[in-house]
């Protein structure tokens, strides 16, 4: 049986992006069963706009060069965009849950996010979260 890996995605600024997707993916590439499951402003890294233009914490450019220095360095090194991660996710069958509550309470509807994203609530989540080898929130 293959391991389970569970991720609440809860924030939603470019690092945390980077940080879910990065798991998920690394997860999923070894054979792992992996769900993500998007809250709160954690909507915005599948968010078919937002998901674009993520912004980079506030309260940390005092030590930080900025947006264009990272994705300068993540260009540099090769990395993906969001909208590449997410789709590279999703193509390793990495599941997505949007969360209903969150959705409803923000007036969002599923069409707004990336195809193939569940919507659920935390029972959806919880039911895949409780075999989970793994658990992680961002």
């Amino acid at each position: 049986m293959n391991k389970r890996v569970a991720i609440i995605a809860s924030n939603g600024g470019l690092f945390d992006a980077y940080k879910v997707f990065n798991i998920a993916t690394a997860a999923a590439a070894t054979d792992q069963e992996v769900t993500v499951f998007f809250t709160f402003e954690g909507l915005n890294l599948i968010h078919k706009e937002a998901y674009k233009e993520l912004p980079i914490l506030e309260g940390k450019e005092h030590f930080l060069e900025g947006k264009e220095h990272f994705e300068e360095g993540f260009t540099k090194a090769n990395v993906p965009a969001i909208p590449e991660l997410v789709a590279m996710a999703q193509e390793m069958g990495v599941k997505f849950i949007g969360c209903q509550m969150t959705m409803d309470v923000m007036g969002l509807e599923k069409e707004a996010f990336v195809d193939g994203m569940e919507v659920g609530g935390a029972v959806t989540f919880l039911e895949f979260a409780k075999d989970a080898d793994v658990t992680l929130t961002f």
